[in-house]
């Protein structure tokens, strides 16, 4: 009798703690996720900014040839990742499978490293978002209105946003993405039912076209387009069957991306003419695209086009910031972060403090921006040259480095647990995939100057990558310490659920 009463009056840890340190599960299908994922590559704006500027800037036609080489890369990284994905649930993925393979210590600076990464990615894009938008009230509406402003009023929607349910994010994030792609798809049609002088050419899927000195800096422009597909375990917990979504997934959106940007890539040079591309990219920059939808589908779809140009950007923020918020609440729950963070909203599920930390991050960094740059006389395509571009390559080398990392931590895992045989098609695989994103790292690095459009003796060049470098360290002296002063979190780190589930059998043994 007294067993069952003490056991009545101890709160029940599934419910009290679960509510606060647990997403909740089955809110999203392979629909949900897919969409939920494929809005951080915001397809338009890669077709129109990133295209040109890497034809542009690195003079290589052919860009539609890359973009099928690191979909082979990142296809042989997603083996060995979705197989993690099977055995690790855990909102904290990248850090979580990192720890699982290489140790809590490693895990802990790869959290930190995610956390950084990922918000750079998702407050660079502020920058571009602001002057568009500023340039539609401009066009449409004859008002003048500071890139800023569009930028932080957009912090605090995409905020709002992130404190509702995923399942009602995953449908404000498929309409856009879905509208989006099938605009593009339009313009690929068009392109090759209209093309220039040297007809439908396949020269851009030539192998000699990538034999010029800037093809590793090429890899790098390119390999932002992808980012995104790698997001699926970090909505593990919220599906109903994340063995099997997760991976299915991944594998749709990597091939999906691959084929949806060389094909598009391809309608470019095709639109222009594989010789004239470089040039007609160093001519318009950003403007390639609407130039060319202007001459063969009209004003009225351009105009669409532009507004959709903006909804895609808004869309990728909303992605990238429901990972960030992921990320922030996995750490809470594991003591990388303070507690606060570990738990969820009540009424929605979704990972509230992480959010706001998001939203402040976003707002801080866009207000120190506009005090910058808010000069009379100063260029108004700063806000873009800067927070977009300085901002989103820290991310996107934070996230190869993690993809590195995540490859060494497959095969470290399956060779720890006694199925390196069982395994070993899926090691290869992931050896292959993490020495070819070491070696786009290198390059990422040796060039950062170009790629933030920066002389080549820039500090820039040293001090933006540094920014991860610091990453890395502070995160290891932190597991260090971690492991020094709290073994018991230290050992959590990267479990998850698992660890929540270990704390209450613990709490009904005693």
């Amino acid at each position: 009798m007294a067993t069952e009463s003490s056991s009545k009056s101890r709160p029940d840890i599934s419910t009290f703690k679960g509510q606060e340190r647990a997403l909740r599960a089955g809110r999203l299908g392979t629909g949900g996720l897919l969409l939920s994922v494929l809005a951080a590559t915001a397809p338009l704006m890669v077709v129109a900014g990133v295209m040109p500027t890497t034809f542009a800037v690195m003079g290589i036609v052919g860009q539609p040839l890359l973009y099928v080489v690191l979909g082979v890369v990142l296809v042989l990284f997603s083996v060995g990742y979705a197989e993690m994905s099977r055995h690790v649930h855990n909102a904290g993925a990248f850090y979580a499978y990192i720890s699982r393979g290489l140790g809590g210590t490693a895990g802990a600076a790869a959290a930190l490293v995610a956390l950084v990464a990922y918000n750079a990615l998702q407050v660079g894009i502020y920058g571009i978002f602001g002057f568009e938008v500023s340039g539609l009230f401009a066009t449409y509406a004859d008002l003048s209105v500071a890139w800023w402003i569009p930028a932080l009023v957009a912090a605090l929607v995409v905020g709002a946003l992130g404190w509702l349910k995923i399942d009602v994010n995953a449908r404000v994030l498929g309409v856009l993405l879905i509208v989006e792609v099938a605009l593009v798809v339009i313009f690929d049609v068009a392109a090759v039912a209209d093309p220039a002088a040297q007809g439908l050419s396949l020269h851009a899927f030539n192998p000699d076209t990538l034999s010029g000195a800037g093809v590793g800096t090429a890899l790098c422009f390119c390999i932002a387009a992808f980012l995104g597909f790698e997001q699926a375990p970090v909505y593990a917990e919220e599906t109903s069957r994340p063995h099997i979504l997760v991976p299915r997934v991944m594998f749709l959106a990597v091939g999906g991306v691959a084929v949806f940007f060389a094909l598009s890539s391809w309608a470019l040079t095709v639109a222009t003419g594989p010789s004239a591309v470089v040039a007609e990219s160093q001519k318009q920059s950003a403007g390639l695209l609407f130039g060319l939808t202007e001459s063969r589908l009209g004003g009225t779809f351009t105009d669409v086009l532009h507004v959709l140009f903006v909804t895609g950007m808004f869309a990728a923020m909303l992605s990238f910031h429901n990972v960030v918020a992921r990320y922030a609440f996995a750490m809470g729950r594991e003591g990388l972060l303070p507690a606060a963070f570990g738990r969820t909203n009540s009424a929605s599920g979704a990972p509230g403090t992480g959010s706001l930390l998001q939203t402040a991050v976003s707002v801080v960094v866009v207000v120190v921006f506009a005090i910058a740059d808010d000069k009379p006389t100063g260029d108004p395509t700063v806000p873009v040259l800067h927070l977009f571009t300085w901002f989103g390559n820290i991310g996107s080398l934070g996230v190869i480095l993690l993809m590195a990392a995540a490859s060494a931590s497959v095969i470290a895992f399956f060779v720890r647990r006694g199925a390196a045989g069982a395994q070993a098609w899926r090691l290869v695989t992931s050896a292959l995939a993490g020495i070819a994103l070491l070696v786009i790292a290198v390059y990422t690095v040796k060039d950062f100057d170009v790629l933030v459009g920066a002389g080549p003796g820039s500090s820039l060049s040293w001090v933006l990558p540094g920014i991860i470098g610091l990453a890395v360290l502070v995160g290891l002296a932190q597991g260090l310490l971690l492991r020094a002063r709290r073994p018991e979190a230290h050992a959590r780190i990267g479990l998850g659920n698992e660890a929540f589930q270990l704390e209450k059998a613990a709490g009904e043994v005693s």
